[in-house]
């Protein structure tokens, strides 16, 4: 059994490929055993969070996830404790599995009840795992609020009950402190509503070899390039941040000050404004002039910060940029012109390095569907933007998602709501551009400045506000 931290890649799995991985696990071994594997699992990892609990609420559901609570609860009445099930399902109609492990409970003289205890220590929720996709009620219902209510700890069997496992989406769902993932890791623990629904993740593969192909992988943090004695500022790329319309030169500032933290050789900033700054004061360094001046094809653009209006004009040369990114309202322009549409899937054509960056609302606009859409299916959505323009796609928000023009999907594991100030998505947008002027792979230059993005403001000191100035200049 591992906790999962984002000290390494993980295979993240879809609910089609965990049944197939199931049905050839349980196949291979006696009957029932696979069970058993996961209810010791799941009692194990219960003890050792809650060593000192007496009494465990395991609330199960009809299934087998049921099932699953079923056999914990056996061995945490052979252990010592109290556990008390309560038990949402009609012997007659249970999996055979489930009937299983019910039998061995009472046997075992485990307690069951018609409803929840007054009071209790620890509880498991085994209601339903994977194998529901419709939104809750009644009685079901009735037990995810009071398992939400409790004061006590809540250890997931598989998946808090009602979430769903591809997308982390819910109407309402369990809110656990621990997750245990059995077989294989689900990508809805890990964006939309899952890292809230979720918590800490734990895993378990119940020794069943993983035969299938993952949907998408965990991101792991990015591999740290040396940088030789013997190099300089032109080593590094030339980054070159186009934004900031009027009212707007703080967005294009905190890009090109980010890009330039990050490694950047050098970072010139073209402003949209006419009347904006001819220097940042608080950052000398970096270089403004006017945007048409700059030889884009040279250098690596970060375009759309602040852009307002104004940036639709800048774009068709931005589009000649040697790398590209692409975030705000440079995506809102793109979104509502079908003639920038088609040169940015020209570029894609061309396998120009490209990264888009938007919030669920830009890529709504992106696709002409609706916010909720996109976010019902965070890694279809990024995965279809990828290929249709040919790019690779950072869906920002808990569990970025980003994909690549060949399908491929990474989530991100780090972050927090810190980040929800304005001002971070620039800062995001500039560290990107300075991987990529050092001549990173577009997909890893993009999960790599999210995760380091999300790192630092995992680590932000307690007590101190995080703000987009602050980030731009202080890393992971």
């Amino acid at each position: 059994m591992d906790r999962v931290t984002p000290d390494r890649p993980w295979p993240l799995l879809e609910v089609a490929a965990i049944r197939r991985l199931e049905q050839r696990a349980a196949a291979s071994l006696p009957p029932h055993a696979l069970m058993q594997r996961a209810g010791l699992a799941v009692a194990r990892l219960a003890l050792a969070l809650a060593p000192h609990s007496r009494t465990v609420w395991v609330a199960c559901g009809p299934g087998n996830n049921g099932g699953d609570g079923f056999e914990a609860a056996l061995h945490l009445k052979v252990w010592g404790k109290e556990p008390i099930v309560t038990w949402l399902g009609d012997e007659a109609r249970a999996p055979d599995d489930a009937r299983a492990s019910l039998q061995r409970a009472r046997a075992a003289g485990v307690t069951f009840a018609a409803e929840p205890p007054a009071a209790y220590d620890f509880a498991l929720d085994a209601l339903l795992g994977i194998g529901s996709t419709r939104a809750p009620g009644g009685a079901l219902l009735a037990h995810i609020e009071r398992l939400n209510a409790g004061a006590a700890p809540v250890l997931a069997v598989d998946l808090p009950s009602a979430l769903d496992a591809d997308t982390g989406t819910a109407t309402a769902c369990v809110h656990a402190r621990h997750t245990l993932s059995l077989l294989a890791l689900k990508p809805g623990l890990f964006t939309a509503q899952g890292r809230d629904a979720a918590g800490e993740v734990w895993f378990d593969d119940l020794q069943a070899a993983a035969s299938e192909a993952a949907a998408a992988l965990l991101s792991g943090p990015p591999a740290a390039g040396p940088r030789l004695h013997a190099s300089h500022k032109g080593s590094y790329g030339d980054v070159a941040v186009i934004g900031g319309a009027p009212g707007m030169a703080g967005a294009a500032l905190l890009c090109g000050r980010a890009a330039l933290h990050h490694g950047a050789g050098r970072v010139f900033v073209g402003f949209l404004d006419a009347r904006a700054p001819a220097l940042d004061a608080r950052q000398p360094d970096l270089m403004v002039r006017p945007w048409d001046s700059l030889d884009l094809a040279a250098m690596t653009v970060a375009c759309g910060c602040g852009g307002g209006e104004a940036v639709r004009a800048a774009l068709p040369r931005a589009f000649a940029a040697r790398a590209l990114v692409l975030d705000a309202d440079a995506l809102n322009a793109i979104a509502a012109d079908p003639q920038l549409q088609a040169l940015l899937a020209a570029r894609g054509r061309r396998g120009a390095a490209t990264v888009l960056t938007p919030h669920p609302l830009e890529a709504a606009r992106l696709l002409a569907q609706g916010t909720g859409e996109v976010q019902g299916h965070r890694l279809g959505a990024a995965r279809a933007l990828a290929q249709r323009f040919g790019s690779v796609v950072v869906l920002k928000g808990s569990g970025s998602v980003v994909a690549g023009p060949d399908g491929s999907v990474r989530v991100n594991p780090t972050g927090n709501a810190r980040l929800a100030v304005a001002g971070t998505g620039d800062v995001l947008a500039g560290m990107m551009a300075a991987r990529l002027a050092n001549g990173e792979d577009a997909l890893e230059a993009a999960s790599g400045a999210v995760y380091l993005h999300g790192l630092a403001a995992d680590r932000w000191p307690a007590g101190e506000p995080l703000t987009a100035s602050a980030l731009a200049s202080r890393f992971a």
